[in-house]
C-alpha cells in the first residue's frame, strides 16, 4: 500500500535509536524509497550511522547562510551545526539530499542565487518553499510572502534562461534547470496549492493519521494495531481503514 516513507518531524533525530528504526523500514521490500527530513542540528553525528542503517535520501533544512538570520528564523544558535550536518551528508555518501529554504520576504529572500551556489558546491538540490501559514504560526502575513514567480524572474535576472522540467509525479515542488545545468525546485504551498494531487499523508509517533498538514482531527491507528487481534486481521482492518479513510478525505487545508 505504502512505497515511500520520510521520516520527518522535524526534529527526528533526537529519537534514541533512529539507526534502528530506520533499518527495520528498509528491511522492508515494499518500501522503495526511505528518506529523512531533519533540522539538520544533530546530523552530523548520526549521518553515517543513518546511511548504513539504509536511508535513501535525506532533506535538511536551511533558510539562510549567515548567522544571524538563521538566529532570527529559528530561535536556536545552532547555524554552524546545520552546517556541519550538511558537510557530514556528503562526506558519508548520503545521495539524493536536498536543502529546504523557507523563503521570507525581508529576511533571506536576498540570497537566493547564494543558496544554489552553496547547494550546488554541496551536492545538494535546493527547494525554496513560499512561506506558509502553517498551523501555530506566529505574525505570518501576506506581504512576507515571495511568489514562486518573483523568485524566478530574480533568478533569471542572474543565470537568464531558466526552463521548467516536466515531470509526471505528485511531489510538491515544481523543478527548474539552470543554463549552468544546475537543478532547483520550488514549492508553491502558498499562491499554487496542491492539495487534491497530494498523495501524502502523515503518520505521528503517537499512532495518529493525517490526511493533510492543516487537519484539525486525525484517525487513531495504533487502537487497530493494539486491539489484541490476530496480525491477519490486524493488517487487514489497518488496510480498510486507510483505504477507507483516503478515498473519502475531504481535506484541502492550503486551499
Amino acid at each position: 500500500m505504502f512505497t515511500r516513507v520520510c521520516i520527518t518531524g522535524g526534529r527526528p533525530l533526537l529519537r534514541s535509536g533512529l539507526d534502528g528504526l530506520v533499518r527495520v523500514l528498509a528491511a522492508n521490500p515494499r518500501i522503495e524509497d526511505l528518506a529523512l527530513t531533519t533540522n539538520g542540528v544533530l546530523l552530523a553525528e548520526q549521518a553515517e550511522a543513518l546511511r548504513l542503517a539504509g536511508i535513501y535520501r535525506i532533506t535538511i533544512s536551511l533558510d539562510t547562510l549567515l548567522p544571524e538570520p538563521f538566529l532570527a528564523m529559528t530561535r536556536r544558535d545552532h547555524h554552524a551545526r546545520v552546517l556541519a550536518g550538511i558537510a557530514a551528508a556528503r562526506r558519508v555518501g548520503l545521495k539524493g539530499t536536498k536543502l529546504g529554504t523557507v523563503v521570507v520576504r525581508g529576511m533571506n529572500d536576498a540570497e537566493l542565487v547564494k543558496l544554489i551556489e552553496f547547494g550546488c558546491a554541496n551536492g545538494a538540490e535546493v527547494r525554496f518553499i513560499e512561506y506558509m501559514d502553517v498551523p501555530g504560526a506566529t505574525k505570518w502575513v501576506t506581504e512576507r510572502v515571495l511568489s514562486r514567480a518573483e523568485m524566478l524572474a530574480r533568478l533569471e535576472l542572474h543565470y537568464g534562461q531558466i526552463t521548467a522540467i516536466t515531470e509526471d509525479t505528485s511531489a510538491p515542488a515544481s523543478r527548474f534547470l539552470l543554463p549552468n545545468g544546475a537543478v532547483f525546485g520550488i514549492i508553491a504551498s502558498t499562491t499554487t496549492p496542491f492539495c487534491e494531487r497530494r498523495n501524502c499523508s502523515r503518520l505521528t509517533a503517537d499512532g495518529m493519521w493525517y490526511r493533510c498538514l492543516y487537519a484539525a482531527a486525525g484517525t487513531d491507528l495504533r487502537r487497530v494495531l493494539r486491539s489484541g487481534a490476530p496480525h491477519e486481521e490486524i493488517s487487514a482492518r489497518l488496510a480498510t481503514v486507510i483505504r477507507n479513510g483516503w478515498q473519502g478525505r475531504k481535506d484541502r487545508g492550503a486551499e
